[in-house]
């Protein structure tokens, strides 16, 4: 059994995740709590790490099954085939989404340097700064084939 990624539709992610689950499918969907700030009140919502993604985890000869659960938009292809997760990178998602984080301040960064992740969600994670600003860093984590937003 191999860890594929799979692409939903917008904000359909958990209910992805909660209808594969029904099916028999074993899913996952790193959720992070966060304040959510509107004009009359302040709550705690919980949001996708990476938008509009889910993982499952299946044999081969099941991997259509995804696409009977609405919201399945496709899977996530790297080199032409489905793109196939490390174990031990969905572990290491688990693991830190567990934990209670701090936020990741970095200062005289530039393009082009090399980072290793020191806290929250990707703890450990080595990635490439693209950008840089005065609030934001954006991260390439090739092992994840992601673009890693991180704000002070």
């Amino acid at each position: 059994m191999n860890w594929y990624a799979i692409y939903t539709k917008p904000r359909s992610e958990k209910k992805v995740a909660d209808k594969l689950e029904t099916i028999g499918i074993e899913a996952y969907c790193p959720m992070v709590t966060s304040m959510k700030q509107w004009s009359d009140r302040t709550k705690k919502v919980s949001i996708p790490v990476l938008p509009s993604y889910v993982f499952v985890k299946l044999t081969e000869p099941r991997r259509n099954e995804v696409f009977d659960v609405s919201g399945v938009v496709r899977y996530v292809f790297w080199l032409g085939k489905p793109a196939i997760i490390r174990e031990a990178e969905i572990d290491l998602l688990k693991e830190h989404l567990s934990q209670d984080y701090s936020s990741v301040i970095q200062t005289a960064l530039q393009r082009g340097d090399k980072l290793i992740v020191p806290s929250g969600f990707f703890k450990g994670q080595e990635g490439v700064i693209k950008n840089t600003t005065n609030s934001k860093i954006q991260l390439v984590l090739e092992s994840l084939g992601i673009l890693l937003t991180l704000e002070k």
